[in-house]
């Protein structure tokens, strides 16, 4: 779905993709869609009947990624048009709702856990920033109001790799609090090397060196992700 309404915007910046550059039709991309969507829904809605779920929660959950992902790319809202909103809606996406799915599926999902998964969209969110800078371009001339077009590339990389950390130490915290103190330690931990990383890749120059960072850093945010996670199943609910 975003590739698609994202053709304009790729044909400037990123023209040998597959739909700007024609290798896939419309039509094949309308059938990738629909038949991703129905598989999709109909494996959560499986998944509720597996786990006796009278409240088909994965599905409902499922929905609404399916809505969200619709609505970041697609007008009217076009909530990616929107830095803030945009990249906050990607990093719930990427990390708040797989979270709540897997809860509810083999745990208990209740509203603190879902705050606290919040927190963690907001790193998230700071991850998604670092695509925008590839796209300043074209987002420009689009009108797309990313924070590297709004604020410029140097406010921008601060405001990311503040996100990213600042929240992912608050979860450490959090977990301090209700005494998981090995896994907040965990979390700590993980952070360091992305702060590293950060002052050898990405501030450095966040354009250039978006990609190295993001491979080299994404695993310990991922990881760390998988500790909070581990840290909310020993300690049950919140």
């Amino acid at each position: 779905i975003n590739d698609w309404f994202a053709r304009e915007i790729d044909a400037i910046r990123e023209p040998y993709r597959p739909i700007p550059s024609g290798a896939i039709s419309e039509g094949e991309v309308k059938a990738q869609i629909f038949v991703l969507l129905g598989a999709g829904l109909a494996l959560a809605y499986a998944l509720d009947v597996w786990a006796g779920h009278e409240t088909p929660t994965v599905f409902l959950l499922s929905l609404i990624g399916s809505l969200v992902s619709y609505i970041y790319s697609a007008p009217p809202l076009k909530l990616k048009a929107n830095g803030w909103l945009g990249t906050y809606s990607l990093g719930a996406s990427y990390i708040s709702l797989p979270w709540w799915a897997g809860q509810a599926l083999f745990g208990t999902l209740d509203w603190k856990t879902m705050v606290l998964t919040m927190f963690y969209s907001f790193a998230g969110l700071g991850i998604a920033v670092i695509n925008d800078f590839k796209s300043i371009e074209g987002d420009r001339a689009l009108g797309l109001k990313s924070l590297p077009v709004e604020f410029g590339v140097d406010a921008a990389k601060w405001i990311c790799v503040g996100t990213i950390d600042v929240f992912q130490l608050l979860v450490a915290g959090i977990l301090f609090a209700i005494g998981e103190k090995p896994y907040a330690a965990a979390i700590v931990g993980l952070v360091i090397p992305q702060m590293i990383l950060q002052q050898v890749y990405f501030l450095k120059d966040p354009i250039k060196n978006d990609v190295k960072y993001q491979a080299s850093a994404q695993p310990f945010l991922v990881t760390g992700i998988l500790v909070a996670g581990l840290a909310i199943g020993h300690h049950g609910p919140l």
